[in-house]
């Protein structure tokens, strides 16, 4: 499949291992003074290991086998001496799921121009990122939307996003079939009482569409489905 995955330019890399550090899937390592990607089933393809000093890494799309967490962490804890599943062999805390308090109170330091407070209620927004277990997932309304409805669309956070939980993918630019499977697996644990698709009006945008209607299928359930098309000009 193509998808993206971490390159490393070993002209630039001195060894300095603040990508090992940085990368939570422990993808990484320092071998003879470079550091290497330890297996292609490791990366997550994020980029999380980007800080680095000599700019020696950078994401790449292309042919790669489906990142596999359990196995990355697992090998990650073996690694490190501790039982799989111990503390410290989670994922990303960036991609932890978790509720927030949209609209929050915007006196004082945090709603500095330089510190803006999220106005969505859940975290993670991206599709791929979303555990299907998530607790606000149990019985919720989905906004499964296009990454660029929310640059069109400037009512989004009054109309579209209150009572919602939002996930966000790409058809065109992403691996829809991942979609399906992510989304066929929320379907299938969680009770989802309705999905709201919101897509653009370009052609490729209609995959959105499909691949939910093929989740609720695959899942076996019967959620009401209704899709709303942002009109371009």
């Amino acid at each position: 499949m193509q998808r993206p995955i971490i390159e490393i330019d070993e002209e630039k890399c001195d060894g300095c291992g603040q990508c090992v550090l940085d990368c939570a899937e422990g993808a990484l390592a320092v071998i003879d003074g470079k550091a290497r990607l330890i297996s292609e089933v490791y990366c997550d393809g994020l980029g999380a290991c980007l800080n680095c000093p000599q700019g020696a890494l950078r994401i790449v799309t292309r042919e790669a086998p489906a990142f596999d967490e359990a196995a990355a962490l697992a090998a990650k804890a073996a690694r490190e001496g501790r039982p799989a599943g111990a503390p410290g062999g989670h994922g990303c805390p960036g991609s932890a799921p978790r509720r927030l308090t949209p609209l929050a109170a915007t006196a004082g330091p945090a709603a500095s121009p330089d510190s803006p407070l999220a106005r969505t209620a859940t975290w993670p927004l991206q599709l791929r990122l979303v555990t299907p277990t998530a607790p606000y997932l149990r019985g919720a309304h989905l906004l499964l939307a296009a990454h660029c409805a929310g640059f069109c669309l400037p009512d989004l956070h009054q109309n579209w996003l209150p009572g919602r939980v939002a996930v966000i993918a790409c058809p065109k630019l992403d691996d829809s079939r991942e979609y399906q499977e992510k989304l066929t697996d929320i379907l299938a644990v969680n009770a989802i009482r309705e999905i709201t698709v919101l897509r653009m009006s370009v052609p490729c945008c209609g995959g959105l569409e499909m691949l939910a209607r093929n989740a609720v299928a695959a899942a076996g359930v019967n959620v009401p489905l209704h899709s709303c098309t942002v009109r371009l000009g």
